[in-house]
């Protein structure tokens, strides 16, 4: 019994063996994927605003989504697009009204082709 205590060490000598050995620090975990944050418009300048009555009557879907991304603005701004571009008739709904996603065409006729 009196054996076994020679054997186990004081916490301090257990700290300087570990301190001693090659990895000192605590082991890091991984901070998992960081997504790179969007610098969008919250507002439209002018060439944005001339790009998106050209460009997004011509597209075949519309949503905010794909507003958002083409012309760098923040989704708010992509959806006040949508109904400034279905007001002046230039885009239309596709299907009944959905909760969360508005789904426009392009107006045949008018815009495409």
């Amino acid at each position: 019994m009196g054996a076994n205590k020679v054997v186990q060490k004081s916490k301090e000598a257990k700290l300087k063996a570990a301190m001693a050995g090659g990895r000192s620090k605590k082991k890091k975990w991984s901070k998992g994927k960081v997504k790179e944050k969007l610098a969008n418009m919250v507002m439209f300048d002018k060439p944005t605003y001339e790009k998106m009555m050209k460009e997004i009557p011509k597209a075949k879907l519309i949503t905010p989504s794909v507003v958002s991304e083409r012309l760098k603005v923040n989704g708010s701004v992509a959806r006040a697009a949508i109904r400034h571009l279905e007001e002046k008739g230039l885009i239309q709904h596709v299907g009944d009204k959905h909760a969360a996603q508005m789904i426009y065409t392009r107006k045949i006729g008018a815009g495409g082709e």
